[in-house]
């Protein structure tokens, strides 16, 4: 479904969750290049907010007209002044040190704005990508989720996996500018990438750039649970979301799984909005800035969508950020919902994007804190209940490549596309023998492969482990022993600072 989704996104000071909601903290998905989707909120143009009375800012300001004008005038050949600007601008936002706070170049913005119309060719991965490396590491990009029914996502990318190479040319050495020129652009058109997973298992990806629209809610019943899965955070989420909660409730509902896992976030207002469906008043998150006065906190209205006898799952993973963080450190510190999955992102800042002209900037604002006054920037949320994924070993890393580079999964997926389950399993056992690969793990890559091949089904309890626990736990009657046992954030943090470990290693 194309959503347009540019439009209504100043608040509504009528509206109950408002208390002075800023523009400037409408924006708080993680602030990746996005090759999939961007919600850009509209904001005044950045302007002078009165003269800086430190000296040494008047000093150095002095000193970099001086050196611009030098530079004009002495320079060996003639330099378009535009260049001096937009390099003067990408350093400042550099030596800032906040991978969310950057300069936006024309074109950049451009992107930004066709974004936010829903249409745009590109691949659907959420990205990011350090100005340089750590631990002696080259600063690859890094795929932090893909968007479901994208080339990304058919093509099996995952959040953690780093895009080595496009079009045989290294990432390393790119500028977020060059990869952002390099993945988006006309539909049908190929990108290859060389994606490398758990540091030494590499493969190719060859990807058709297609039209990416803005996705929402997926949802459907599971016997007697709502699931309710959020892709990102937008306008009409929240409306999304009450159309599933009845749809729920129409089929009496006895609990609903909330899914966030690989939904990278979007607008703090809809975040807000979908927490207080079920939290009855209290606190939902707060932002803190170095300006007392847009400090803010979000309370829920009184009463809920979602009665306070019926359960709650949150799914979250290593692709859940920012908004999708706000909803599960809301849900987990009021004690409205179990956890389950892995360790959330850990994106807890909120940024404005200023024009400047037909260029542009994003900049870190604020913090968010939960209800329990935890900032989970770079640190993430834990779930209750850790539940991953087979991970790939070194062996298995070998037989992957080899299988992946023999294509024999695409090919059967292509030969027999309404392969049964049955079918399926007798395939895997037959690829057991000749890779030595776990049989379970096969058949996921091969239903994997299968969903690809066409829109994304709402959900497969069949092979999604993180959901079957879920399930489980909603229909096995241990979900209120379960609740007991939670602990807030704060409580956690406290404790891991007593005990001088981490919080997430």
């Amino acid at each position: 479904m194309n959503e347009t989704i540019h439009q209504h996104l100043v608040p509504n000071p009528r509206h109950p969750l408002h208390k002075k909601l800023s523009l400037s903290l409408l924006w708080i998905g993680a602030t990746v290049i996005l090759c999939g989707m961007f919600t850009l909120a509209s904001v005044p143009r950045a302007e002078a907010q009165g003269r800086d009375t430190n000296p040494q800012t008047w000093r150095y300001t002095s000193i970099m007209q001086n050196v611009f004008d030098f530079i004009q005038k002495h320079y060996v050949e003639d330099v378009d002044p535009k260049i001096l600007y937009e390099g003067a601008m990408k350093g400042m936002f550099n030596a800032l040190g906040d991978p969310y706070s950057t300069f936006l170049a024309e074109k950049e913005m451009m992107d930004l704005n066709e974004t936010t119309q829903g249409n745009f060719g590109g691949v659907g991965l959420y990205i990011s990508k350090p100005e340089r490396g750590t631990d002696g590491k080259p600063p690859y990009v890094e795929v932090a989720a893909p968007i479901e029914d994208t080339p990304g996502w058919r093509a099996g990318i995952n959040p953690g996996d780093l895009i080595i190479e496009i079009n045989g040319e290294p990432t390393d050495g790119l500028s977020m500018d060059d990869v952002l020129a390099r993945l988006r652009g006309e539909p049908g058109k190929e990108v290859k990438l060389l994606i490398r997973r758990n540091e030494k298992f590499e493969f190719p990806v060859t990807l058709i750039r297609a039209l990416v629209e803005v996705p929402t809610t997926k949802y459907a019943m599971i016997q007697d649970v709502g699931y309710l899965k959020l892709l990102t955070f937008t306008p009409r989420t929240l409306d999304r979301a009450k159309e599933a909660i009845e749809s729920f409730k129409a089929h009496n509902y006895r609990g609903i799984i909330l899914d966030l896992r690989n939904n990278y976030g979007g607008l703090l207002q809809s975040a807000v909005g979908i927490s207080d469906l079920f939290l009855d008043e209290g606190v939902v998150v707060s932002t803190k800035s170095r300006i007392p006065s847009e400090n803010t906190v979000f309370n829920a209205r009184k009463q809920t969508l979602v009665p306070q006898d019926i359960p709650v799952i949150v799914l979250i993973n290593r692709g859940s950020a920012s908004a999708s963080e706000i909803v599960a450190g809301a849900l987990k510190d009021r004690g409205r919902a179990y956890l389950v999955g892995e360790k959330s992102f850990g994106k807890g800042s909120v940024q404005q994007v200023y024009p400047l002209d037909k260029a542009g900037f994003k900049i870190t604002t604020a913090r968010y804190y939960t209800p329990s006054e935890v900032n989970i920037d770079k640190i993430g949320i834990p779930p209750d209940l850790e539940v991953k994924f087979p991970e790939f070993t070194e062996a298995d890393a070998e037989q992957l490549t080899a299988l992946i580079s023999a294509n024999r999964i695409p090919a059967f997926i292509k030969a027999n596309p309404q392969a049964t389950s049955v079918e399926i399993a007798a395939f895997a056992r037959v690829l057991t023998q000749e890779y030595h690969l776990d049989t379970g793990l096969l058949r996921r890559l091969i239903r994997n492969e299968q969903h690809r091949t066409t829109q994304a089904p709402v959900y497969d309890l069949e092979y999604d482990v993180q959901l079957q626990e879920a399930v489980k736990i909603l229909q096995g009657g241990t979900y209120g022993v379960l609740m007991q046992t939670t602990k807030t954030l704060k409580v956690l943090q406290e404790e891991a600072i007593l005990e001088d470990i981490p919080l997430a290693s």
